[in-house]
């Protein structure tokens, strides 16, 4: 053998040998081992893969070492050569689901499945040894490949490396990642490519697997970037040790690079398993055949990435991917509000008492006049004539808030018709469900969203969750009671002896449909809503038994599915409402398998959440109006739904984050920081996506500053996560001296829940939520400003939050008017020190909180 320098080759060493020397051919510091071994053959496998947990050393995946080169003399075809069935059969998917259909063709290329072009495997055959890192090269036909690998020294659990492909031919080329090790199929403890699937087993049926993460695929499918919310596939092993590649930042797309949007670009590939289908975290780059893989004779590209070995779990190696490498705790910094969101809320109370904004509709049907808005977007029959409703709670809320007779009057009571004519009293296999979720104004007709199908789950949002938020407002509502009773004990009848449910059932002739996957969702959540209505044990322990199903088939597995039917129920933020689901359950059982499962959901669930590109100050140009990068950045935003099929894949994230009050108790909860971080760069600084107008958010990332849009209705689901989001944030940072009842969940959208029901408790006494623009109005866009009425004494209470990572001084101005007619303020003081407030003069600290009592 011949090297370019004298060098140690040393044998497999067992671990005790190494302590603190440092070999000539190895990486080793106090947390991670790498050794490399000269074999027989001229070449350097790796024959050392350790981590040391506990003070002990331990292996990690099986060594390996092997490089794999893919080239192709000409640019890979775009088209598929394979075809997929549904694991029950029959093909996948159906023609019907148009919208996933392109998708799904681009998904099973030969390039994404991993197939195209000649895979070049080797293991190195030069080792150069230097100061601070060790280099390794390769002659190949096509190429020649260089390594160089050396630790980070801000991270030492992280090796970085560094990729040079020079090419010898012309052609296309992609560089792998090295195989640091490989994990058997039996040694799994987890795997992810987030945003697009988690699981810790393989999945035979392709279908399943790829378009739902149902399981594992067990082919080495290259993901893209544009879902992938955190740049970080890993692999855990059974004995507890995760190894992730992450690129360097700046190496995947901007989704809008300058002047106009990039989502799809593709620029890495991601993978859980190297090209050789072994369980290995691979990142690809450039993509064969996409921009930058192309080269003549002579030409090369460089690339960086580097390894995590960490003796942790994969939410520690999500947390350190995100915040260490993609500094996504510091961009939160960037975010600052122009305008309020307790000022959003006003303005939106505004839009949607204009019929004509907010495309407000009276129609009547069986006898009721029934009330809903326009519904523009895709339903199956409709000829712009759907109508719906979203947040019942929120509706309520703000009625009850505002003691606004426009609402109370006018929208509430044939929105109340509306919901009680959608449900079917026909006393057959449907009785107590709902007919559709949308009224088609013209053929005067309910219809769902995607065929002719009915689903439990529906059950449970469009009765149960609707109705019983009703009632939180309305306990004495007789009519609204049978109706929860009628609902709920459709939904009782329908629960599987596992306690499980069916996704779906036809209409015509009320037979299962979708047998090819699980109803893992929270459907159990209707059993929850009828026990704390109607008091009946028998509603609690299907909520158990529901929930126990669901942890088993969802939660261990990390298997979820999705509510829109019109994505063939792709998973999507029904995974986040899960956390709620189970968390509201053991609020009621005080059964701490409960809580636990709630919080690995919500774990989970971060992963439906961007974490990349960097947030900077960068300036673009979006609609031929200036902004910074961070104004319209990703991060921080979650998926409608992401994965092979989800919306995500071209319209980038939405910006109705229900999550964020969810993840600020989770944060209350586990004092888990990214769950705060990821709440507050959801909701804060999102100006450059509300229409100024309405002041109501675009739904999808891509629309920008659109509004609503096709999406009235929206609106309502924006004041319920919104306030959810204040409230949870004003109970965490007053230290539960504001606390205010939660009630339940939304329908579809998400774990946000209804408030202003009954009193909350501020700092002892009981107030009423109260909602009166310009009652209270800081004179800075940070200042988050929520008003209670004291239910005992003449006093209104004025909380003051602070939505900056920054001090923020401000001037508060209060409306006496506002108070009553005739009402008069005697004096207004802090009640944190029951000292006397300068209200011309407020300071507030980063994400701080302060509380005034107005006495009158």
């Amino acid at each position: 053998m011949k090297f370019t320098t004298t060098i140690f080759i040393s044998l497999l060493i067992s671990g005790a040998a190494f302590g603190q020397k440092k070999y000539l051919n190895s990486l080793s510091n106090d947390h991670v081992r790498v050794v490399w071994k000269g074999d027989n053959k001229g070449t350097f496998p790796i024959g050392v893969l350790q981590v040391k947990k506990d003070g002990k050393w331990i292996d990690g995946p099986k060594p390996s070492g092997e490089y794999t080169l893919l080239y192709s003399a000409t640019k890979p075809s775009g088209e598929p050569t394979e075809s997929f069935e549904k694991i029950t059969g029959g093909k996948f998917p159906e023609d019907s689901y148009h919208y996933q259909q392109e998708q799904w063709k681009e998904s099973i290329n030969d390039v994404s499945l991993n197939k195209a072009g000649q895979a070049i495997h080797f293991l190195p055959a030069k080792m150069l040894v230097k100061p601070d890192a060790i280099e390794f090269t390769k002659e190949t036909e096509v190429a020649t490949v260089t390594g160089n690998w050396r630790f980070d020294p801000q991270n030492p659990t992280d090796i970085l490396v560094k990729m040079t492909v020079k090419a010898k031919a012309k052609g296309y080329f992609s560089m792998a990642t090295p195989t640091l090790g490989t994990v058997p199929a039996e040694q799994l403890g987890w795997t992810s490519v987030p945003g697009y699937f988690q699981g810790n087993a393989l999945q035979k049926n392709f279908a399943l697997a790829y378009a739902y993460g149902h399981g594992v695929p067990d082919r080495p499918v290259i993901y893209r970037e544009r879902c992938a919310s955190t740049l970080s596939p890993l692999v855990t092993t059974k004995n507890g040790v995760t190894v992730s590649v992450i690129p360097e930042p700046g190496l995947a797309r901007d989704p809008w690079k300058k002047d106009k949007i990039t989502q799809t670009d593709w620029h890495i590939g991601l993978s859980h398993m190297n090209r050789k289908g072994q369980l290995a975290p691979t990142i690809y780059y450039p993509v064969l055949g996409e921009e930058k893989s192309e080269l003549n004779a002579g030409e090369e590209f460089t690339f960086s990435f580097r390894y995590s070995i960490i003796a942790g779990d994969w939410f520690q190696a999500i947390k350190h991917a995100a915040n260490d490498i993609y500094q996504f705790d510091e961009t939160l910094a960037l975010r600052k509000n122009k305008q309020s969101l307790t000022n959003r809320i006003e303005q939106m109370h505004l839009y949607l008492t204009d019929p004509k904004t907010s495309l407000w509709n009276i129609e009547e049907y069986e006898g009721k006049q029934i009330g809903a808005q326009s519904y523009l977007g895709g339903v199956v029959g409709s000829n712009k004539d759907a109508m719906k409703n979203a947040d019942y709670g929120a509706m309520w809320m703000l009625a009850h808030a505002t003691n606004d007779p426009e609402l109370k009057e006018k929208v509430l009571p044939p929105a109340l018709n509306f919901k009680l004519v959608q449900q079917e009293t026909n006393k057959g296999f449907f009785n107590g469900a709902i007919e559709g979720q949308y009224y088609l104004a013209k053929s005067k007709k309910f219809v769902e969203e995607w065929g002719e199908v009915v689903e439990p789950i529906a059950l449970t949002y469009y009765v149960t969750l609707d109705v019983g938020n009703m009632l939180l407002f309305e306990p004495g509502n007789a009519e609204l009671k049978e109706r929860l009773r009628l609902g709920a004990d459709k939904l009782l009848s329908w629960q599987k002896s596992d306690g499980s449910w069916a996704v779906a059932y036809d209409r015509k002739n009320e037979q299962e449909l979708f047998k090819d996957i699980k109803d893992v969702r929270p459907t159990f959540y209707g059993m929850i809503v009828a026990y704390r209505i109607l008091k009946d044990e028998k509603y609690l322990k299907a909520a158990q038994k529901g929930a126990d199903w669901f942890i088993k088939n969802a939660v261990e597995t990390g298997s979820f599915l999705g509510v829109c039917g019109d994505a063939r129920y792709a998973p999507d933020f029904a995974t986040g409402q899960s956390a709620q689901a189970l968390l509201d359950l053991y609020d009621l059982t005080k059964n701490k398998k409960y809580q636990d499962a709630a919080v690995t959901c919500a774990k989970i669930y971060t992963t439906s959440i961007y974490t990349h590109p960097i947030a900077n100050h960068s300036p673009k140009l979006v609609n031929g109006i200036a902004r910074e990068d961070w104004e319209i950045s990703q991060t921080g935003l979650s998926f409608e739904h992401g994965g092979i099929f989800g919306s995500a894949v071209r319209h980038g994230p939405i910006q109705l984050a229900s999550h964020a009050g969810m993840f600020i108790r989770m944060y209350k909860l586990t004092g888990e920081q990214i769950f705060a971080d990821m709440a507050r760069s959801a909701a804060i600084g999102r100006d450059a996506f509300v229409d100024s107008k309405t002041s109501v958010a675009s739904y999808y990332w891509n629309a920008m500053n659109r509004g609503a849009g096709p999406y009235p209705h929206h609106a309502w689901w924006q004041i319920g996560c919104i306030t959810d989001y204040l409230l949870s944030e004003a109970e965490l940072r007053s230290n539960g001296k504001i606390s205010f009842p939660r009630g339940f969940v939304t329908p579809k959208v998400g774990p946000h829940q209804t408030y202003g029901f009954e009193p909350g408790n501020v700092f002892g006494d009981q107030a009423n939520l109260v909602i009166k623009a310009g009652l209270a109005t800081p004179d800075h866009p940070a200042i988050e400003c929520i008003t209670a009425q004291s239910t005992s004494k003449n006093s209104i209470y004025i909380v003051l939050m602070n939505n900056s990572s920054s001090q923020t001084d401000f001037a508060l101005k209060v409306d006496e008017s506002k108070i009553g007619s005739s009402k008069k303020i005697n004096a207004i003081k802090w009640l944190e020190d029951n000292h006397p407030a300068k209200i011309e003069q407020i300071t507030i600290p980063p994400f701080g909180l302060k509380t005034l009592e107005v006495q009158y």
